[in-house]
């Protein structure tokens, strides 16, 4: 069933929620809180409108008023926090251009971005995207473009710039973005995504994406001869 999209949407379809100024506010906002919570644990299909009216205090005939439906509920909570994803990253990002030591900027940047993506609410959250991106797939495009927006398009114009000072050789710096993402971020996140009871050690973590980041500049650093 397409989801109710009575009131306000974003490009790609996601119910605008306005931040809370009154008792009314505070109410959708208690509802997204504990939706939120409800669909992480159960999923979409599974996820109970009585166990969120019970967790929001706030009764099912509101709920309803306040988002329509089920799928829009959905749409809302889960669209609602993946623009906050990599908040954390984001001064970071637009740094790496001015970095006097470029492999420790990358490998401390990959590892932050890494902790965050190994985080237990956020892979509860890749994990639930990616088995309702049949239902909804507004919620995957959405997860590209902001990792898109806040992630690869700084290292872009970073690359760019390094490639223009002769620091990296990179005639694609899209390309290379997404190959670092690769070997660094995507080892680690790849296997938490399908195993989540998978451990591994702040020791092991680093020892990957220090060898990723050393594998990239072993591709990407542009020759001694090219920077002097």
């Amino acid at each position: 069933m397409a989801a109710n999209t009575a009131g306000p949407t974003d490009e790609y379809g996601i119910p605008i929620i306005p931040e809370p100024v009154d008792a009314a506010q505070r109410k959708r906002r208690a509802i997204i809180d504990a939706a939120l919570v409800e669909f992480l644990r159960e999923g979409y299909s599974a996820a109970s409108m009585d166990a969120i009216t019970a967790r929001s205090g706030v009764s099912k005939a509101t709920i309803y008023k306040h988002f329509g439906s089920k799928e829009r509920l959905f749409l809302a909570v889960i669209g609602g926090i993946l623009p906050t994803t990599y908040a954390d990253l984001e001064p970071f990002n637009s740094t790496i251009a001015q970095a006097t030591d470029l492999r420790a900027a990358l490998i401390r940047l990959t590892l932050d971005w890494t902790r965050i993506l190994l985080r237990p609410d956020i892979m509860s959250l890749r994990r639930l995207v990616i088995g309702e991106i049949d239902r909804f797939p507004q919620l995957g495009q959405l997860w590209y473009r902001v990792s898109y927006d806040m992630n690869n398009g700084p290292l872009i114009e970073a690359f760019t710039e390094l490639g223009e000072r002769g620091v990296l050789d990179v005639p694609d710096p899209a390309l290379a973005v997404q190959q670092l993402v690769a070997c660094t971020v995507g080892v680690p996140q790849l296997v938490r995504t399908f195993r989540p009871e998978a451990e591994l050690a702040e020791a092991e973590l680093t020892r990957v994406i220090t060898s990723g980041v050393d594998l990239f500049l072993s591709r990407y650093s542009a020759p001694a001869t090219a920077r002097s």
